[in-house]
């Protein structure tokens, strides 16, 4: 379901107006920020892939070939909160301006919430002024994968993790030069770890 509605920046900027994919309840509280993120490093029992690994603080420290993590859409739900399952399983997108990263200005690396891979990073944040964390560029490109999404009714680009094949928001065509790129990402399918 789309709804158009307008919206007030809760810093008290100017009236915005936004389609909002209403899919996540608004209850959601719990994002899962006190479980141990899992090694990206460590194999699943899906098909082989190529990641990069990088540092907590973003630095480069191999390219491996690591099997993807496979579980059913139950296993998931028990490991993650509802929250992120909502987003990273079924696709949801939570509420602009009211998610746990969008004003987020400090140093660090975002990783997947379901397998730990380093998927995004400070450096490539920006203020897009849309209530939602949105990067210039992924980490690595190995680590991300976009693909065609046509739910509800439109044509968008989906963002994944490659390693456990987590939704983690759109690609947009409307970001900063030179790329203009705008991976339009959700607080809850990341876990941001500070350095």
């Amino acid at each position: 379901m789309m709804e158009l509605q307008s919206l007030s920046r809760p810093s008290g900027g100017k009236s915005i107006t936004r389609r909002l994919w209403l899919l996540a309840p608004l209850g959601f509280v719990a994002t899962g920020c006190d479980r141990p993120l899992p090694n990206p490093a460590e194999n699943g029992t899906g098909e082989l892939v190529t990641i990069v690994l990088f540092s907590d603080k973003g630095a480069r420290i191999q390219t491996v070939r690591v099997r993807k993590i496979a579980k059913s859409l139950a296993e998931w739900r028990e490991q993650l909160s509802p929250e992120p399952f909502a987003v990273t399983r079924e696709g949801a997108t939570e509420f602009a301006f009211h998610n746990l990263y969008w004003n987020n200005h400090k140093q660090g690396t975002y990783r997947c919430v379901c397998c730990g891979s380093a998927v995004f990073r400070s450096m490539e944040k920006y203020d897009s002024d849309t209530g939602w964390p949105s990067f210039t560029a992924p980490i690595a490109a190995k680590n991300v994968v976009t693909r065609a999404n046509h739910s509800l009714g439109l044509e968008r680009t989906e963002v994944l993790c490659v390693k456990c094949d987590a939704h983690l928001g759109h690609l947009f065509d409307d970001g900063p030069a030179p790329t203009h790129e705008r991976y339009c990402l959700n607080s809850a399918a990341l876990r941001f770890v500070g350095f």
